[in-house]
Formats: C-alpha cells, structure tokens, sequence
C-alpha cells in the first residue's frame, strides 16, 4: 500500500534512449540497466526483444497500477532458465521478487512502485525488453480527477495517513447447517463451531462453508472481498489459490443514489438500499461463495453513498486490481444489484466496458440523468398539483396521473421524496460526513459546500459559464456544477390532452405555471435551462447512458410489476429502446416478470446468477476471432429468453408477462411527446403550428395567444436528437498528469497491450 502524498509527475518524459545514448558516450551503460555490469541497455517501450521475457502486467491496465504493487509475469523463450534472469524497477535490481512458481509461470507480486511512470526491464544475457507501469496513490484518485473535499474518515483514528488508508483486516465467517439461518455468522478458528454446513463448488472441491473477508481502504473507502477459505491449506498465493476458487467474481452494489463525505460501508445483499433482505432466502453473494466465486464490492459502489458514476467506476477498477494481485487471476466477473445497483452496472459497463463480463440487474433504472429529468418533472407537477390555489381551472386527482404517466400522483411523491429532492438539493441539511457550519446556503453561506449530485460530479459536467452565473457564483467567482436538465419547450400532458383525458383550458393553465427550476433547484417562474456543455458531457461521458457499448455484455433484467414506487416498469424499455437505437438490437438483454413488487420474483436473483454464470461460461469458450458483441449473442444458451415468471421462481412463459399481470406506465416527458428512449434531457424545438394535434376541440384563439407567450421560442421536435447528444466515449480520464481536471474527461491512451491480462478470460478481450 503507497503512503506517498497524492500527486502525479508532470509529463517531462526525456526519451529513454537519449538517456542512454548519452551515459553510453560517457563510458558506463551499467547504470541504465539498473547498476548490473554488462546488461544491455532494453530497448525502447513496445519493441520486444524474442529473445527476452516478455513483461506482463496481470493485476490492471499498467497506466491505472495504484497502492504501489502489481501482479507480473515474465513470459521467458523457450529453453531459458530462470536462474539467468534479471530485472530491475527503476534502475534497482528486483530479481529476487521473481520465481517460478507452483504453477510452472515466472510471476512476482512486484512492489515498491513508485508514484508515476516506473520502469519495468528484464534481461537474458544480452537481450533485454521494458515496459512502463504507471503507479497511483492508494488514495487515488487514478482517472476520477481532484477528489471531493472535505473528507472525513471515520477511521481516523487507526488511518497512517489523510487518504483513510490502513492495512487489510481480515476476519472469518460461515454458513449454518441450521436452515433458518441465512446470513453468514462470525467463525472463530480457535474455537470452531459445531453447525458449520458442508459446500461443494463448481470446481469439484467440497470443504466446510467458511469464508475469508477481507476489509481495507481503497480510494478513500471502504472495499470487502470475500472469498471460500480453508484454513488447514496451504495459504493462498495469486499463482497458487486454493482449489475451491472457481476464478469468477460477483461484484455486488447498492441502490438509492446520494451524496456524502465519508466513508461507507460495501453493499453485499441483493437489494441493499432498496429492500430488506427476506431472511427465508439466502442471498445470492452467499450462494456465489458456496459456488467457488469471489465476491468484491466497495462502498463507492453503491449508489446511496456515492451518487458518482465515475469514481464508482474508478473503485472497481482499483478492487479488482486489488483482488487479481492477491488472489489470482480471473476467468469472468458478474454484477449484481436493484435500484442504483442497476445503474452502476449499467453505466459502468457503457463507459468502462471490460469491468463486467454479465450484468443482472433488478428494478432497474437506465441511469441517473434521464431519471433526474422524470423525477425533477414530478417535483415541478407535484408543486402545481398539489396547491390549488394556483389552478386557474379546476383538476381531477386522477388527472394528475394522466399527466405524469401513471396510474396515481402516489408515484410522484415516492419519487420526489425518496430519491430526488436527497440527491439534488446543494443545500441538502442531511450531508453525511459535514458539519452544518460547512455546507452551502445562497444567503449565509455561498461559498459553502454544495451537496447536490450536480456539484459532487463537476469533473463530468463542468462548472457553469460566466454568463448564467447567479449573485452567489459571481461573489465566488467560479460556477457551479453544470445542471444536465432541461424543460424549454416541454408540453406537458400533451398526450393526455389528445386522448381526452384533460381539457385545453387544463392544458394551458399547467403549461403556463409549472415553470422551471434554478441551479439551487428551486421552482422558479421560467422553464429550466440546462447548461449546454453540461449536456454534450452527458452525453459524451455516459452519465446519460445511451447504450454505445453496452451491447459487449450480456444483461438479465428483473422486473416487477407498476406502481413500483417509483421504479417504473418502463425503465426496462427505455434501456432496451436505446440498444435498439444504437446497435439495431437488444439480443443481448434479457427481460425477466413477475408479479412480485419491484423484482418479479422471489428467486430472480438466485436464478439469474445460474442463468448468467452458464451464458457468460458459454461465451468464455469462444476464442475465436470475432467481436465480443458477436460472441455474446452466438453463445447466448437456448433457453435464455424474455420470460414470466409465476413470483416464486417458475417459468411460466417465455416471453414477457401480459399487461394484467405486469402493466407498465410511463413518465411526464413521454406523456408529453419523448419517445420510449426516453433520452432527451433538452428537446430541439421546432414553431408552434396550430395545426398540431391539441385534441378534439383544439384551442381557442386566446388559449393559442397564451402558449406564444410560453413557447416564445417553439415546441420540442422530439422526432429530432437530443441537444448534445452523441456516443459514449469509454475509458475517459478526468485529471491531467499533474492531477489537474479535464471536465467532461478525455480518452485514456489505448490500454497497454502488455497489461490487464489478469481480468479475465482471452475470449472477453482486455480492455475496449
């Protein structure tokens, strides 16, 4: 683990071979090759010498190495011996670190990384070759950019330094043969319980159910990776684990989606955030583990603690890093997970792609902006429908629903109060991990942190241009985060106006009235305005998640049925809409029903594990030559369709549930006009034509006078694309090499071609 200060060398990167050319003129090429007397001096990055190891960097891409060590092996030519090896890290011998191992392999845990570029040579005899790893603080951050500030580590008191890093703890636990006892219990190896259960795994071993945790610190945070562990073994080694270990991962996640500035606690349970677990049912990481899996999660990963899609991202790239360096190499890593769970999986795997090989994914949302553009239009309706006293004419209660695109104003309040106004209000009074003296207010304090999801993720969107800036930013002299959210042009219940569910006068007084909200979200008169950088970052970064390369990677939805308290079973469809769009398909996304609230069924998770273990298996077989997007659909097994199920874990269709038993609403934004994508935070806006359809009735000459006055400037024109719109641009670094930001990030340079061979099988490709 690096304890060194979190910064990052400039790029004054002086060619190694002038270098070497010039000690050469002076007579001694020694101390190029690390002080070793008549080495030769390696040639330069990327030629490769056949007669030398060749270098590999397993444990991560070698630019994104962090905490100072790495997983490596030295592929030697046929016939060489290892005893005639020599490597050196930064002009220092480490020959010492490299053995051929149990596994017949030359591999080391290499340490003393230092921060920035290190270089990695390794020589026989005359031939040499080197390659460059890219070391980052333990801390982080490794591609995220500058770190929110201030943090609290609830560690303090045993952290060796601000990063809240300290040493991996480990405990021990197992599972009961008692069959009411579905979570994991404390083990005690000096004192061993009589009721330890008996597992057999997919590799063939059968060993009693005790499980290994480890607990430690990784970007500021808590990380935990479980994993079958024997204690009367031969201690696990990465070249060497033990043989119950299947070599698979399951990443589990948490849902919600919040804002805060201390460390957390992993999310392991299949709805953690969402649901109570049902302790008659074992969960699926539990499951995993008696399988043979390793199971990872990090607290960044879970969507209530940390409302970040990037820096989740960052997270697991550093935990597998982690996990490939101590335990060994992967075949393939499955996630899991409801709600928020849904969203990291989904943007992770858009923008990241090679972090996941299988996606399950329950009560699933797309993403986190285009939800923010449904739920911060139900709290703009809520603030219209709810005070009466600003109706011009009068409403139904039921008409509220038909405006919002569900059954019942219920789901608009669910939404608003559980999930919007907590993630998006910068004054937000309840941000964890900051005193109340610290936080943002307009009037007392502006220059205060800002605890909305807008502001936390200013690497993504960037602050606001000079010329909206409010009395509070121009004090400051910066902008806040750029707001991703737009109204301009919104019809709003246009749909329920054509089918006759409102009248014109309705209509017209909603439209007049709802108006918008402020950068601090407040209601304001005037109709919201997104920032435009802010939304082609959106866009661009996967923050909205279009489904650029989400087609590399199989999905297993679970679905319940509406009202879903705000989890609507369209969100489904707007992922699978979006697959369509971009790859004119969505063969690689599997939708399961049910009747159950929110998930389907009671078993899905389990299930979908089996279920996605054997397709992404299927896939691991196919090392041929092909794209991986072509390999996910030709292995996808037989049996693996849209399916209903009956809510307690039987198939009773194989296509989707009819509407009676899963019926589906949809949103304002689709009432007013969106497509099913539902993908257009800012609509392009074409002239008001009165030849549109407005109804049976039409409107009146003063009617069509008063949405002039609203719609000065047109309508939305959502047969058009999305203003900003374009494809997501993957593995995006958000920081400079000397650590300063790039908002809106910028493409990493193509992985290095000698590292990530760690993360999982051939078939799947390194890093896309």
């Amino acid at each position: 683990m690096s304890t060194r200060p979190r910064f990052f060398l400039a790029s004054r990167r002086v060619s190694f071979a002038l270098i070497a050319a010039l000690l050469a003129a002076c007579g001694d090429s020694s101390l190029v090759s690390g002080g070793v007397p008549g080495t030769p001096i390696p040639p330069p990055v990327g030629v490769v010498d056949p007669a030398a190891p060749t270098i590999k960097v397993l444990s991560n891409r070698a630019d994104l190495i962090s905490g100072g060590d790495a997983l490596v092996e030295l592929v030697l030519p046929a016939g060489a011996e290892a005893s005639a090896l020599r490597v050196n890290l930064n002009g220092q011998e480490v020959t010492s670190q490299f053995a051929r191992r149990d596994n017949g392999r030359v591999m080391a845990q290499l340490t003393g990384l230092t921060v920035g570029d290190n270089t990695l040579s390794a020589a026989l005899g005359a031939a040499s070759n080197r390659v460059t790893i890219t070391n980052h603080p333990n801390g982080g951050p490794i591609f995220g950019g500058p770190q929110p500030e201030p943090w609290r580590c609830s560690n303090a008191a045993t952290a060796i330094n601000a990063d809240c890093d300290q040493p991996a703890q480990y405990s021990f636990l197992y599972k009961s043969t008692d069959p009411t006892v579905t979570e994991l219990q404390p083990y005690d190896p000096a004192n061993p319980p009589d009721d330890v259960a008996m597992t057999t795994t997919q590799t063939g071993a059968t060993l009693p159910f005790i499980v290994r945790r480890e607990d430690g610190y990784q970007l500021r945070d808590r990380y935990t990776i479980m994993a079958l562990f024997d204690p009367t073994a031969a201690e696990w080694e990465p070249w060497a684990p033990q043989l119950q270990w299947n070599r698979k991962l399951l990443i589990t996640h948490g849902g919600s989606c919040g804002v805060t500035f201390t460390d957390g606690n992993p999310p392991l349970d299949d709805y953690s955030g969402t649901i109570p677990a049902n302790p008659a049912i074992e969960q699926s990481y539990i499951k995993a583990l008696g399988l043979g899996f390793a199971v990872g999660s990090t607290a960044l990963d879970n969507l209530g603690h940390n409302c970040n899609v990037v820096t989740q991202a960052e997270s697991l790239v550093m935990m597998k890093e982690r996990l490939v360096e101590e335990y060994g190499e992967l075949r393939y890593t499955l996630g899991t997970g409801c709600s928020g769970g849904s969203i990291t999986q989904h943007h992770v795997a858009n923008s990241y792609p090679g972090v996941y090989q299988g996606l399950i994914v329950t009560c699933s949302y797309p993403d986190v902006f285009t939800t923010a553009v449904q739920f911060a239009e139900y709290n703009l309706l809520r603030q219209y429908f709810e005070q009466p006293q600003k109706w011009g004419v009068p409403w139904l209660p039921t008409q509220f629903g038909d405006v919002e695109g569900h059954l019942s104003h219920v789901n608009a309040v669910a939404a608003d109060e559980a999930f919007f106004k907590a993630a998006t209000n910068p004054a937000n009074p309840d941000c964890k991990g900051l005193p109340a003296e610290a936080l943002y207010n307009a009037q007392t304090n502006p220059g205060g942190v800002r605890c909305g999801v807008q502001d936390y993720m200013v690497n993504v969107f960037g602050p606001r241009e000079m010329g909206v800036w409010t009395p509070a930013e121009q004090a400051l002299g910066k902008g806040f985060g750029g707001l991703a959210v737009d109204n301009v042009g919104v019809q709003y219940g246009l749909g329920a106006l054509q089918q006759g569910l409102i009248q014109p006068e309705q209509f017209i007084d909603l439209n007049q009235k709802v108006g918008g909200l402020s950068i601090d979200i407040i209601q304001q008169p005037e109709r919201t305005v997104g920032d435009a950088l802010a939304l082609v970052r959106a866009y661009r970064t996967g923050a909205i998640v279009t489904g650029s390369n989400l087609d590399t990677v199989p999905i297993i939805d679970g679905r319940g049925p509406d009202p879903g308290i705000a989890h609507d079973a369209v969100h489904v469809l707007h992922t699978r809409q979006r697959l369509m769009n971009e790859h004119g398909h969505h063969d690689n996304q599997l939708i399961w029903e049910g009747p159950t609230a929110l998930i389907g069924d009671l078993m899905f998770a389990l299930n979908a594990l089996d279920a996605m273990d054997a397709w992404v298996g299927a896939i691991e077989t196919d090392e041929g030559n092909r794209p991986l997007r072509e390999k996910v659909l030709a292995n996808k097994l037989a049996d693996l369709t849209d399916s209903c199920f009956n809510g307690s874990g039987v198939k009773a269709l194989s296509t989707l549930c009819p509407p009676g038993i899963v019926p589906k609403y949809s949103t304002p934004r689709i009432v007013a006009g969106d497509t099913i994508a539902a993908m257009t935070n800012k609509c392009q806006l074409k002239p008001l034509n009165r030849d549109d359809n407005y109804g049976l009735r039409g409107l009146t000459d003063p009617q069509w006078a008063t949405m002039m006055e609203v719609f000065p400037d047109g309508v939305c024109d959502f047969s058009k694309p999305p203003v900003g719109y374009g494809p997501t641009i993957p593995w995006l670094t958000y920081q400079q090499d000397n650590g300063e930001v790039i908002y809106g990030g910028a493409p990493l340079p193509v992985a290095p071609s000698y590292s990530g061979q760690g993360w999982a099988s051939p078939a799947f490709g390194v890093f896309r």
